[in-house]
């Protein structure tokens, strides 16, 4: 029997407000407040704080189970209904390659390096949050700036946004695996983008915002995608949907 894994209201909601969180971005690329704050700590305030974040989100990359646990919006009778099965796995050994099963379903979702296999989306995550954390030390606390090109730089991190949040679209690992990484490095763009050409602590701290509901978007759509692939399954059951992100 199939599993109906419709969208509900509240990762609809994350969507609607996710791109409309990427408007109000380009509004404030093309049309920056007139008069600049002239607090002194700002940059070292809003660096350390999205530093902070960049942190935790390569941090997060090492546990994914437990991290995309925390943000699963089915409901309580769903996990109810899905503990009360006695699913069997695909195999008489049942394993886990990270946190995605061994099934052709989710062959797009990892790639092999020397006979080890690595989920895409987290490497790619791991990736632009290593190199926006080192792109934010440059811009914050160095002498990295963008100057005319700043409208240039937020306009390609809406892309990169925009895009990571289909990432679940894609076909290839390879793909995913860059999808995910433009991801991150998008807020970072955005970030120091916008910042160079507001410099206002409450803007920056409002794509602060957005940079999290982005995140809590992106995990929730993945989650869906996972179900779907399940969903689609020709086995009628399988132990890896308790445990599917």
């Amino acid at each position: 029997m199939s599993l109906n894994f419709g969208r509900n209201p509240a990762e609809t909601f994350l969507i609607g407000v996710s791109f409309f969180g990427l408007f109000l971005v380009i509004m404030l690329a093309f049309r920056p407040p007139v008069v600049h704050e002239g607090f002194a700590l700002r940059k070292l305030m809003i660096g350390s704080i999205f530093g902070l974040l960049y942190v935790l989100g390569v941090l997060a990359t090492f546990f994914p189970k437990q991290c995309s646990a925390m943000f699963d919006f089915r409901k309580e009778e769903e996990h109810k209904h899905m503990k009360s099965q006695n699913f069997v796995s695909h195999r008489t050994s049942f394993t886990l390659h990270g946190h995605h099963p061994d099934c052709s379903g989710f062959s797009a979702h990892v790639f092999t390096v020397k006979n080890r296999r690595f989920c895409a989306a987290c490497t790619g995550l791991l990736l632009g949050g290593v190199l926006a954390l080192c792109g934010s030390t440059l811009y914050f606390f160095g002498d990295l700036h963008f100057g005319e090109n700043s409208l240039l730089v937020v306009l390609g991190g809406v892309l990169g946004i925009g895009f990571g949040l289909f990432q679940f679209k894609a076909k290839r690992s390879s793909v995913r695996l860059f999808l995910n990484t433009s991801f991150v490095l998008g807020t970072f763009l955005i970030l120091v983008g916008v910042d160079e050409l507001a410099r206002s602590v409450f803007v920056d701290l409002f794509l602060f915002s957005l940079s999290v509901l982005w995140l809590f978007t992106r995990i929730s759509l993945s989650q869906s995608d996972h179900k779907r692939i399940c969903s689609t399954c020709s086995l009628a059951t399988c132990r890896f949907r308790n445990g599917q992100r």
